[in-house]
């Protein structure tokens, strides 16, 4: 990568591809395209990789994909919470129990892996690499254009001191998360739905040995409390909520919030009472979906949450973002490689991607009307009898199967990698 200064006005850097976002999907991505060749500056605005967190629940799918990748046993020897499956409760009653030793080894199980674990890994790994740079503690200010309509030819990023630095790159890709300031600075619509009822606050406790190997999900009255074991010892958290009842709760106070918690989850009363003593420990978040019009232009694509945002039910946030990665791989490297990284030769990821996406919006809209119930004891009835199929025959191990791996299991094209690489799990 060469680098020019530019006196008062920073410095010019030129690359092959400026990813903005060291989520899992930028960080996957980066590897993927240094792997192939290809120089890359990645930009983050936090340091240290110090981000805000919510989802860290892998679905096998993702974790096929960092298998392939060398880092998941790396990711994973840091600290991580192997989780058998999925069950629904009431009233410790098991209405569904989806059963993740169904699948095939090695990937039967969900696994509970903290962010910085998985991100410090993918990092890792690139800096082993040539061509790789990381510019932390930047944020992306502009667009490289002639004209709002003309092709994207890199950004321009301000860094800590607010001194800007100019990415000049063949590719931008967009991977910052759902509030995408690379999307919005292209005027694409974020597409935003609000099709759930329902925001979530999490928070999580220490628990030692009360580790359960599973994710539950405990519906209450008119709401439903997620909680799944995590490392180290701890238990994550989520309280369902209205939309828009965050404001409601706060005005109740935190010892309300407290004893609301406690009445669904008795046996974890003592831990909430004693250790939720703030509203400072609590996070909420709001729920929405989103599915972007456009996901590539000349010079420019969008990826993860970035392009689709999707609710937490079912975990596919960063199954998807990484099966995204998996799929935009071979699709940039070619038109880089003639060349020709235009709208036409990026929209194969787009007609690949983007009915997996909207597929798993249908699914967790169905699950959110199951979960969080409603319509009377016939309604009921109709939804045990649905658990019942998905927790005993072929068709629940067939519905099994997609949520694990999704609805287009991408796969690491390493065919593409003619950059040796450290296996880093050995």
């Amino acid at each position: 990568m060469r680098q020019t200064p530019t006196g008062d006005t920073g410095a010019t850097l030129d690359t092959d591809v400026c990813v903005i976002g060291a989520g899992p999907a930028g960080l996957a991505l980066t590897l993927m395209l240094l792997r192939s060749g290809l120089r890359v500056t990645l930009v983050e605005r936090s340091t240290a990789l110090r981000r805000e967190f919510h989802g860290e629940i892998l679905q096998p799918g993702g974790q096929r994909i960092l298998d392939e990748l060398g880092v998941l046993a790396g990711a994973t020897a840091r600290g991580a919470a192997r989780l058998r499956g999925f069950q629904v409760l009431e009233r410790e009653r098991v209405l569904l129990d989806i059963d993740y030793g169904r699948l095939r080894a090695p990937y039967d199980h969900l696994l509970a892996l903290p962010q910085p674990h998985l991100l410090e890994e993918l990092l890792a790994a690139c800096r082993e690499l040539p061509g790789f740079t990381l510019l932390e503690g930047h944020r992306i200010a502009a667009l490289l254009q002639k004209r709002p309509d003309s092709p994207c030819t890199g950004a321009v990023v301000n860094g800590p001191d607010r001194v800007p630095v100019t990415v000049r790159a063949q590719v931008v890709v967009g991977a910052d998360g759902r509030f995408s300031k690379t999307r919005a600075l292209a005027g694409i619509d974020a597409g935003r739905r609000d099709s759930f009822a329902h925001d979530v606050v999490w928070f999580s406790v220490h628990a030692p040995g009360q580790a359960t190997g599973q994710v539950r999900v405990h519906r209450g009255e008119g709401s439903a409390v997620l909680v799944h074991d995590t490392h180290p010892d701890r238990l994550r958290i989520g309280w369902t909520l209205p939309h828009g009842g965050w404001r409601g709760a706060v005005r109740r106070g935190i010892e309300d919030i407290r004893w609301e918690l406690a009445e669904v989850l008795p046996q974890y009363a003592d831990l909430v009472h004693e250790q939720i003593t703030s509203m400072a420990d609590l996070t909420l978040l709001d729920v929405f979906a989103s599915h972007a019009g456009e996901w590539v232009r000349d010079g420019l694509v969008l990826l993860g949450d970035s392009a689709h945002t999707h609710g937490p039910i079912g975990a596919q946030g960063i199954n998807l973002a990484l099966q995204d990665a998996a799929a935009l791989h071979p699709v940039l490297v070619g038109a880089l490689a003639d060349g020709e990284p235009t709208a036409r030769r990026l929209a194969p990821y787009q007609d690949r991607r983007a009915p997996a996406a909207a597929a798993v919006h249908r699914m967790q809209v169905m699950q959110a009307r199951s979960l969080f119930g409603g319509g009377g004891p016939a309604a009921a009835f109709l939804r045990a009898r649905a658990a019942a199929v998905v927790t005993r025959t072929p068709i629940g191990a067939k519905i099994t199967r997609k949520v694990a791996h999704g609805h287009d299991p991408a796969g690491v094209r390493t065919d593409l990698f003619p950059v040796l690489h450290v296996n880093r799990s050995l």
